[in-house]
């Protein structure tokens, strides 16, 4: 029996197994662009429905009613691999900094490959999230149900 090929080191050496929460997403049509590639304005959809989805389901949040809202205060991405449709993807979160009213994370995408364990990264991207009162849009502390979430997440690296 031969082992599986390593996989290849990847930009800032990180693979899916760095990120504590994987996330699955598919790809439309619609995402990929003239030059056959999915948009770069494709991944920040990617990031926010992989973080959200998370939140929301593991702290049992409802959107529409939550007093306090993660707004997004800053965001970035690094490409490394082109991905196209119909690929199927995971989004890799990671929380590299929780504060009183804000939380960074860290954010990975990755083909989604049946039956290994390490991916190698296609995208890197990160994303502030500073929560806010919903009627006055002013800082406050992040709720404790998804505090106690976001710690699950917490990584050193």
């Amino acid at each position: 029996m031969t082992s599986a090929p390593a996989v290849p080191p990847a930009p800032d050496g990180l693979t899916s197994e760095d990120f504590p929460v994987r996330w699955p997403v598919g790809t439309r049509w619609a995402d990929n662009d003239m030059f056959g590639h999915l948009n770069n304005a494709v991944y920040y959809q990617l990031f926010d429905t992989a973080i959200n989805a998370w939140i929301n389901t593991g702290a049992g949040l409802d959107p529409l009613t939550t007093p306090a809202l993660g707004i997004v205060a800053e965001s970035g991405c690094r490409y490394f691999s082109e991905l196209h449709f119909p690929e199927g993807l995971v989004v890799g979160v990671a929380v590299t900094r929780l504060g009183r009213s804000s939380v960074t994370y860290r954010l990975g995408v990755f083909r989604a490959v049946h039956g290994e364990q390490a991916q190698p990264i296609t995208a890197l991207g990160h994303w502030v999230h500073v929560y806010v009162d919903r009627h006055s849009r002013k800082p406050v502390p992040i709720p404790d149900a998804v505090r106690s979430l976001l710690s699950t997440a917490v990584v050193d690296r």
